[in-house]
């Protein structure tokens, strides 16, 4: 290829998987559904995105990184305190007994479905047994379950990519031998890869943790060190034994999203953009190298490969990872209808499919659009699907707002009280003991640990919060803490103003969305609860009685809608006022 067709086609992918993604956010879908046809239909139609003739040798461990890349970030949201009794036990069990169910039985599917021999559907059932973070962290993003369900999924997700990948490259290797290796000796294989991925995690981990803690460099310098770690880590485990990158990845992203030396920000925006980015360019890339003659026949026998491993196999490994566990029915059920097929799948299948083809091997050229039919077909099953099983099977977390109240003065906890009886879930956190212990006295849910690590990072999401209220009587530390959640959260940050002609470090100068308007500064706030006004609730059809001043709104829906410095939301029928009542002793002179 000439170097304009090389540029035009690096450039025609970016577009793609950006624009992909922005169209699945757009219509609210898995950026997967159309990630993949776009991929698909565009390789049809040009020949300038084949990444095997823009990249040649070079495309196969670039993939390999790439993922390496993914699944550390994987690894940066996984919380060990999650993975304790029963979801450890649910963790474990979906590890070691869906893989080995689900490899089985698709080989199985695969030779009486697609006609494959034995060889080329051993392939295909090692690849089918990978998940992965890149389709179900999205997919959990729709559905937002409850939170062990969350945990134990994401937790099954992350760890199930490089097994399934070490287990591929094991049966590939097994496949192409001249000799068939005994299945003790492909247990020992597979055992000696997993050490030799865990020793590599080990070795970057302890490079990571000089680097980030002991030389203490800046965060922006601080991100490059990870990512050159990780990729150098990666490349010399998959050099030394295939695939073994991809479990010391997601080992580094555990070590280092768990260990207390580190203190690295549990939500990276660098990282967030790079790893949407990299998916994108994967699916495209991976996508377009299907040949449309290749699906000729596939199809059909596809489809019904598909309807047994999701009626069937996923339900039968659920089943027999939660028994006699603690998780209830619908959670069960729950488990058993969530098991998409991601970037490893694809990658996989078509590091692996090229080569048996070569070598002959009967049905290996079913290999690559089989995979590609089943990520297609899972993706949309459980992405169409999956918010609806939700509901009826009653896992799904409330949709009514969940604000995080920071501050403990007893005003914010009298109005923590007044959001939670408008039927808000509330969450509170303070720094000071006295405060947090004002709060448990409240029966209000206190979030444990710092403010960071309850308001950033998988937490948030995983809790459910929509929206942050500084609320302290720091005006500084509201303003710094607005400036650093409003990049680490999904919701709005709002901050209490501060007094009229502060002088404070940094408060008067940041930016950010100002509560309750001019009048009430946090001064003015605190000084009316001390003259006796109350926060109160009342319903909105009775107005807003005189001298009371309107907080917020709760809406029949359960969002919640401030008073800010920019406006006053409009009410609605059903709406529930959050109000401030009148003074009810007189100011001290």
């Amino acid at each position: 290829m000439t170097t304009d067709q090389i540029l035009l086609g690096l450039g025609l992918i970016a577009v793609l998987a950006v624009g992909s993604q922005v169209l699945a956010r757009w219509l609210r879908i898995p950026a997967l559904i159309v990630l993949l046809p776009v991929g698909f239909t565009a390789g049809v139609l040009t020949d300038d995105i084949d990444p095997d003739d823009l990249l040649g040798a070079a495309f196969s461990p670039l993939v390999s990184l790439s993922v390496a890349l993914i699944l550390y970030d994987a690894g940066l949201g996984l919380d060990l305190k999650h993975l304790q009794g029963h979801n450890r036990r649910v963790v474990v069990r979906l590890l070691l007994l869906g893989t080995v169910v689900t490899f089985v039985s698709a080989a199985l599917l695969a030779a009486g479905f697609l006609g494959m021999s034995a060889r080329a559907a051993l392939m295909l059932g090692a690849i089918l047994v990978v998940s992965g973070p890149t389709v179900v962290g999205p997919l959990l993003g729709f559905v937002r379950p409850v939170e062990r369900l969350q945990w134990i999924l994401t937790w099954e997700g992350s760890l199930i990519d490089p097994i399934g990948a070490i287990l591929g490259a094991l049966v590939f290797h097994s496949v192409v031998a001249s000799t068939r290796p005994a299945l003790g000796e492909r247990i020992g294989e597979l055992l000696l890869s997993v050490v030799a991925g865990l020793a590599g995690g080990l070795v970057g981990t302890l490079l990571l943790w000089l680097l980030l803690s002991r030389i203490r460099i800046p965060e922006p310098l601080g991100t490059s060190v990870q990512l050159a770690t990780v990729i150098g880590t990666a490349a010399v485990c998959d050099v030394l034994r295939d695939d073994t990158g991809l479990i010391a990845a997601v080992a580094m992203g555990v070590a280092v999203a768990n260990l207390p030396a580190f203190d690295v920000p549990s939500r990276n925006p660098f990282f967030e953009t790079l790893v949407q980015l990299i998916i994108g360019l994967l699916f495209i890339s991976i996508s377009a190298t299907i040949d449309p003659d290749s699906l000729k026949g596939v199809v059909f026998p596809s489809l019904g490969l598909v309807a047994v491993l999701v009626l069937v196999v996923r339900p039968l490994v659920a089943a027999l990872a939660t028994v006699r566990t603690d998780l209830g029915r619908g959670e069960r059920g729950f488990v058993g209808w969530m098991a998409p097929r991601g970037i490893v799948a694809a990658a996989t299948a078509s590091t692996f499919s090229t080569t048996l083809v070569q070598k002959d091997v009967a049905g290996a050229s079913k290999i690559l659009p089989a995979t590609f039919l089943v990520i297609v077909a899972t993706v949309a099953v459980y992405g169409f699907t999956a918010v609806p099983a939700s509901r009826l099977l009653g896992v799904r977390r409330r949709a009514r707002s969940r604000p995080l109240l920071v501050g403990g003065a007893h005003w914010v906890v009298e109005l923590g009280r007044a959001l939670r009886s408008a039927g808000l879930d509330v969450l509170m956190w303070a720094g000071r003991e006295r405060e947090r212990e004002l709060i448990r006295e409240s029966d209000l849910e206190l979030a444990p640990g710092e403010l960071l690590a309850a308001a950033t990072g998988q937490g948030a999401e995983l809790e459910g919060i929509t929206a942050v209220l500084l609320l302290t009587d720091e005006d500084d530390f509201n303003a710094l803490a607005s400036t650093i959640l409003q990049g680490s959260i999904e919701g709005p940050v709002f901050r209490l103003g501060p007094p009229h002609g502060s002088h404070g470090v940094v408060a008067p100068y940041t930016g950010g969305e100002i509560l309750f308007g001019t009048a009430l500064t946090r001064p003015a706030l605190a000084r009316r609860y001390a003259q006796g006004a109350p926060v109160v609730t009342r319903p909105g059809a009775e107005g807003i009685p005189a001298g009371h001043d309107l907080l917020f709104l709760v809406r029949a829906d359960g969002s919640l809608a401030p008073v800010t410095e920019g406006g006053t939301p409009e009410d609605r029928d059903g709406d529930v006022l959050v109000l401030l009542g009148p003074d009810r002793r007189p100011a001290p002179y």
